[in-house]
């Protein structure tokens, strides 16, 4: 999305020297980035038909109430481990140095519903993965994914290989 990178501040050697970090924040602290953002994820929805958005914890709930206030669509939240206090699904997914777990409610949504999972940034795609592989447990239909920022040299295209996939912006490194 053009202009949208404007808004991004982007820290060299954090959090280790060769690393550009890509920090979304300043984003979101400008009114008018964020408001960039929040209607260029809705535009990508503008012709999917689907029933909820998913959200994880916790910049995706950042950008994921905003797009479903604004398409009058259901929020469901997805938390790490031990946040949420009724039954849950639970899936476990690598990080770079162990292991994580995402969890959400087992009646977040009703079986067979459509739902579009939001989020600010695509790196290595473990965390979009485990979410989906809990909505299809759940018997619901991933329809689309929509991030924010995506960095292409971390490959998560390829972990989310099948699906709908679009980002706002892309950095071709890491």
């Amino acid at each position: 999305m053009s202009g949208l990178d404007d808004f991004i501040t982007t820290i060299p050697d954090f959090p280790k020297k060769g690393i550009m970090f890509r920090d979304i924040t300043s984003l979101i602290q400008d009114p008018k980035g964020f408001h960039l953002a929040v209607n260029g994820l809705c535009k990508m929805l503008e012709d999917i038909e689907f029933d909820a958005v998913l959200g994880s914890e916790a910049r995706g709930f950042v950008f994921g109430a905003p797009v479903a206030y604004n398409m009058c669509k259901s929020l469901v939240i997805v938390r790490k481990k031990g946040k949420l206090p009724r039954e849950v699904i639970s899936e476990e997914y690598d990080l770079e140095y162990g292991t994580a777990t995402l969890e959400m409610h087992t009646d977040s949504f009703k079986r067979g519903s459509k739902v579009v999972i939001i989020d600010d940034l695509m790196a290595t795609g473990g965390t979009t993965r485990a979410m989906i592989n809990m909505a299809e447990r759940l018997g619901g239909e991933v329809v689309k994914i929509a991030f924010v920022m995506e960095l292409a040299g971390l490959n998560g295209r390829d972990v989310l290989k099948g699906y709908d996939v679009e980002s706002l912006i892309t950095y071709e490194g890491n």
